[in-house]
This record gives C-alpha cells, structure tokens and sequence, in this order.
C-alpha cells in the first residue's frame, strides 16, 4: 500500500521516542511505500482534487539521517491507499481548516485516519464531557467568578488552557488559594478565553496513565508518565518519568465503555489520560507513547497500529 503521513517536518523527528516515526517504521517493514508531507503542502482547487507536494521516503536505518528522499511527487490524496493525520497540536485555526481540506479529500475518495469530523468533534479537552461519569469534578469556563466558586468548592483544584499540549500552561492552586487570581487572569486572558479545571487527583504521585485504543481495543499496556521532584505534572516533555505497565481492571472497564464509541466514529488511535479512576483527557490528533511501551515490554505497538490501519481499509 501507499501510505501518506501528515505530520511535522520529518528533520524534527526524535527517532527514539517518536511515534510516527515507528509507525512508519512498522509499515515499511509489512512492505508499504511511505510518503510525507506537512499541512501546509496541502492544496485544493477548484477544478481538481485536493492534493499534495510530498516526499517519498525509505528508511535508512541511520542517524540523524534517517530517512532517504525518493522523489517529490504532488499527488491527489485520493490516489493513496492511506492518510494518516499526524501533525501535532496545539488544535488552532490552522489544524481546524485542514480537516476541512481532507474530509474534501475523503469526498474524492481518500481514507483518513483519524477522521477529518471526528478530528473537529473531540477537542482534547473536551472530549471528556460525554462521558461525566468516569472523570473527576470538572469546570470549564471563562468567568473568573465560576472558578473562583469552583476552587472554594473543591479546594485543590488543577487549571489548564484548552489548547495546550505536553503538560503546557497547567497550575495547581491548593486550599489556601495562594495566586488564584493570578493564575486566572493569565489563562482566561480577563475572561477572553475558556479554561478547564479540575479538582486535583492525589494518585497523580502514581502516574498519569496514557492508555491506547487501536480500533476500539487497548493496547494491554499503560504508559504511567510518573512527575518528578517537585513537579505535579507527569508528561515526558516536562521530565516524567514513563512506566510500562498492565492494564488494570478499572482501566479495561473504560476502555470497555469509550473504546467502542469512538472507533466507530472513525477514530482509529485514541490516547486516554487516565489518573486513578478518572478519565482526564481524550486525545486524538496524535497520540503518543508507542515506542516507550515497546521498549519496556517487548509488545509491538505500532505492528499493532498498522495491522489495524490494514484492516479498516479492508473493511
């Protein structure tokens, strides 16, 4: 198969953690041709298809060059067998007209995953609000009242902006609400901006668990992102510690319930953030954590991803 990766420059690429990376890697090993791109090479008009100038890529197996450029050829994205929406957020103005321009692309015929609506329709953040009931007490707002009245309610209480990613732009403000106002002020830009929060969840000490769906089905193991020092936020590009382990039975029980609604939704790949019990995050656009299971634990993630991939194009 032809596969088409959308995603950031592949110059960028930190080969030994990055997921798209083994993906790609997983995909020429079952023989498939890769191709790249970045979004903005990404072109329609009117009296043709939306189309491409990409990189036709083979692997080298070296480094920092990993990869040979085999021709750069601009294709309709209707002619490959596969897009596969890799780039990272943050979710702007710019990632939001894109899906646009690829569920075009689905109407000429191309299969992407994850689904250009579905991509739209399960912001990050709040993705969580479907499912109230498996996640901890959570506001989101722009009123500075709001959260105030939320913090006196919950009295430790976690704040993030929406459009972060990788622990960025997250505070926690404890009991004694020490720059409360501050804080709010600088996230919801004097109410210009929503922000979340959430009451803050002791077992974090444990580890933010990144769990991932392929298909509807978990891979059968976690990525505990376990925060050091003094720091309360556990992702890796904050300097968390990442820890391969089992499923557990509470974990199964959500994927259990998310996994099947959001599969057939088109949503291929899926990371859920899970802190003790509770559903934090539900991430779409690109989700990590492939290679530093696969290290720890001898399970092929991506192998796992591409068969799927295979299989939904079957399908």
């Amino acid at each position: 198969m032809r596969l088409l990766f959308i995603a950031d420059p592949l110059e960028h690429f930190k080969t030994y953690k990055d997921t798209t990376f083994a993906m790609m890697r997983a995909a020429a090993a079952r023989g498939h041709t890769l191709f790249a791109c970045e979004p903005t090479d990404v072109v329609w008009r009117s009296d043709g298809r939306v189309s491409a100038r990409m990189r036709q890529v083979a692997l080298t197996g070296d480094s920092p060059q990993w990869f040979a450029e085999q021709g750069t050829p601009t294709l309709a994205l209707a002619e490959l067998d596969a897009v596969v929406m890799r780039k990272d957020p943050p979710f702007d103005s710019e990632y939001f007209y894109a899906t646009h321009l690829l569920q075009q692309a689905e109407r000429e015929g191309a299969r992407v995953f994850n689904k250009p609506a579905a991509l739209r329709d399960h912001p990050e953040k709040l993705a969580i609000m479907e499912f109230p009931h498996l996640i901890a007490p959570t506001l989101v707002a722009r009123d500075a009242a709001a959260i105030r009245a939320f913090h006196a309610e919950q009295h430790d209480i976690i704040l993030k902006p929406l459009d972060g990613m990788g622990g960025m732009g997250i505070f926690r403000v404890g009991p004694d609400g020490l720059n409360l106002g501050s804080i709010v002020e600088t996230l919801n830009k004097s109410g210009a901006q929503t922000v979340m929060v959430q009451r803050y969840l002791t077992e974090i000490v444990k580890g933010d668990k990144r769990i991932l769906l392929i298909g509807g089905e978990p891979v059968p193991h976690v990525l505990a992102r376990i925060p050091q020092g003094s720091e309360i936020r556990g992702n890796l590009a904050v300097g968390g510690k990442g820890v391969a382990q089992p499923l557990s039975a509470r974990d199964r029980a959500i994927c259990a319930e998310i996994g099947p609604v959001l599969a057939a939704r088109g949503l291929l790949l899926v990371g859920l953030d899970v802190i003790g019990d509770c559903v934090t995050e539900i991430n779409v656009t690109s989700p990590t954590g492939f290679q530093e299971i696969a290290q720890q634990t001898g399970f092929d993630v991506a192998a796992r991803f591409v068969a799927a991939l295979e299989d939904a194009l079957r399908a």
